[in-house]
């Protein structure tokens, strides 16, 4: 995209409304890494997600504990992405009586249930955000300041469906991550050179 185009203001929202997404608009919202704001809890979506992990938790034999099921209301309170130093500390802050082992086991969990889904975003950190009942989306991230932006479109939509019919797959999902350079560090970048210019 070149500096003169912009994204239309449905795919982009910069004041980061509607964050984690939803089913029925088109949306993408600013975060940054350790960003760990909370988002107002839909008790019926967490009801249906607790009833989709008891069951996941029944069929493999695995003990349905209180910390695993605050481990999940917790995760189904934020938005935007988190690691899990930032969901444990979180948690901590809270009062709630958690270890790491037991976070880590449960985000396992959540993500091959299809509750949570995880992203790495080109660093070695390991970024995660609730994902049932949230539409799919895709992120811009930056290379230098490591801000994520989301963003919705549905042509890309329309691709993977072409391509599914096209090669005889039925697709699930995809991932798509673009890499780039925001628009703040690029300023930043710009206003620093001019300082380092003679006059």
């Amino acid at each position: 995209m070149s500096k003169s185009q912009t994204i239309p203001a449905d795919l982009v929202d910069e004041a980061g409304q509607g964050v984690g997404g939803s089913s029925e608009t088109g949306y993408a919202a600013k975060h940054t890494p350790s960003a760990a704001s909370e988002a107002s809890l839909n008790t019926d979506k967490l009801e249906e997600v607790k009833k989709l992990f008891t069951a996941h938790l029944e069929n493999k034999g695995l003990r349905k504990t209180g910390e695993r099921y605050a481990i999940l209301e917790e995760i189904y309170a934020r938005s935007g992405h988190f690691d899990v130093e930032e969901l444990y500390a979180g948690m901590k802050e809270r009062g709630l009586q958690v270890s790491r082992a037991t976070v880590y086991n449960t985000l396992d969990l959540l993500v091959e249930q299809g509750l949570v889904s995880k992203h790495q975003f080109g660093r070695n950190l390991a970024q995660y955000e609730k994902s049932y009942g949230y539409r799919q989306h895709d992120h811009v991230i930056c290379t230098e300041c490591h801000k994520v932006v989301e963003f919705c479109d549905p042509r890309i939509h329309g691709i993977q469906t072409m391509v599914g019919d096209l090669l005889n797959f039925h697709i699930l999902h995809h991932s798509l991550n673009l890499y780039g350079i925001c628009g703040d560090c690029r300023a930043k970048a710009e206003a620093a050179a001019r300082q380092n210019t003679p006059a």
